[in-house]
C-alpha cells in the first residue's frame, strides 16, 4: 500500500475529526498556488472566500461564514490550530456523536463569524477573516464545560485538569487581543463563548447541533439517488396450473374411468360380485 492508498483509507475510516482535518490541511494545501504571493510573502484571499468586516460585503457573501474556516494565513497558523482540533476532538468525541460534532464546528464557526463582523464594524475597522479557530476553542471548551475535572496528562508537564489547559489558552487570546490579529482572538473568544453556551442548553434538553443535522440529511436524501427495484418477470406455466388445479373435466373422466371398470366387473361375475362401496358408487352415479 502507497502513501496515497494509505491516506485515503484513513480518511475514509478515520472518524469526522480525520474527514475535518485532512479537509482543512487540503484546503490550505490547494490554496497556496492560487493566493499565496510569493514575492510578498503572504496569502492574499479574496472577500468571496473570506469573512469581511464590510457589512455589504458580508450580506452579498453570507456563504464566506462558512468557507472562511477552511483557509488559514500560513503554515504556523495550520500547524498549531490543527494540533488543538485533534487534542480537542479526540476529547468531544468521547461524550458526545459525530453528527454534534459537525454541528457545533459549523454553528460557532458562523458564530464567531458573525461576532468578527460586528465587532469591526463598531470599532470601524475593515479587514478580512480567515481560519478554522473559532470552530477549535467551540470544541475545546465545550469539552471543558461538559467534563472540567477531567485529568490530561501532558509531556514533560504531567497531568492537568483539562479546565487549566482551557483557561491558559483563553487567558493567552485575551492578553494578546490588542496587540496583534486582533479579529482572529475575537474569534477564538467568540467560539469559545458559543461552545460553552451549546453546552449549557444541550444540558436542558436542547441540541443546536440538530439544525446542522437535519440540513445535512435532507440535501443528503434530495441528492441520493432513489433505489429502484428491478422489475421481476415471472412465466406461467399453463400445463402447471391445470395439474395443480383440480378440474371438473378431469373429476368426469376419473368418475366415469371407476363405472366402466364396475360395468365390467358385473359384465364377467354378476352384480352380485360387486362390493357394498361399488353399490353404493354405481347407485349415486346413476342418479
Amino acid at each position: 500500500m502507497n502513501i496515497i492508498d494509505d491516506i485515503k483509507l484513513q480518511y475514509k475510516i478515520g472518524g469526522i475529526a480525520n474527514k475535518m482535518i485532512y479537509w482543512n490541511v487540503g484546503i490550505f494545501l490547494l490554496s497556496v498556488p492560487l493566493f499565496f504571493q510569493f514575492k510578498l510573502g503572504f496569502f492574499d484571499y479574496p472577500d468571496w472566500l473570506a469573512v469581511s468586516s464590510e457589512p455589504m460585503v458580508f450580506l452579498y457573501k453570507t456563504w464566506t461564514l462558512l468557507t472562511y474556516a477552511f483557509f488559514h494565513q500560513g503554515f504556523w497558523h495550520l500547524f498549531f490550530n490543527m494540533m488543538i482540533l485533534h487534542f480537542s476532538s479526540r476529547l468531544f468525541l468521547a461524550f458526545f456523536t459525530q453528527k454534534q460534532y459537525l454541528g457545533l464546528y459549523f454553528l460557532s464557526a458562523i458564530f464567531a463569524g458573525i461576532a468578527f463582523v460586528l465587532s469591526f464594524y463598531l470599532l470601524g475597522n475593515s479587514t478580512l477573516l480567515v481560519g478554522a479557530s473559532g470552530a477549535i476553542m467551540a470544541i475545546l471548551v465545550a469539552t471543558t464545560t461538559y467534563q472540567p475535572l477531567m485529568n490530561i496528562r501532558l509531556l514533560l508537564i504531567g497531568n492537568l485538569k483539562l479546565w487549566h489547559i482551557t483557561a491558559v489558552i483563553l487567558l493567552l487570546d485575551l492578553l494578546q487581543i490588542q496587540m496583534s490579529n486582533t479579529g482572529g482572538h475575537i474569534a477564538h473568544l467568540s467560539g469559545a463563548f458559543f461552545g460553552f453556551i451549546y453546552i449549557k442548553l444541550l444540558q436542558n434538553g436542547t441540541d443546536l447541533s440538530e439544525i446542522v443535522s437535519r440540513t445535512t440529511d435532507f440535501f443528503t436524501n434530495f441528492f441520493k439517488k432513489k433505489e429502484k427495484i428491478p422489475f421481476k418477470k415471472v412465466h406461467v406455466n399453463p400445463k402447471k396450473i391445470v395439474e395443480n388445479r383440480p378440474s371438473k373435466i378431469v373429476l368426469k373422466d376419473k368418475t366415469q374411468q371407476q363405472i366402466d371398470e364396475i360395468l365390467d366387473k358385473i359384465s364377467q361375475s354378476g352384480y352380485d360380485s360387486l362390493t357394498a362401496e361399488e353399490k353404493e358408487f354405481l347407485f349415486k352415479a346413476g342418479k
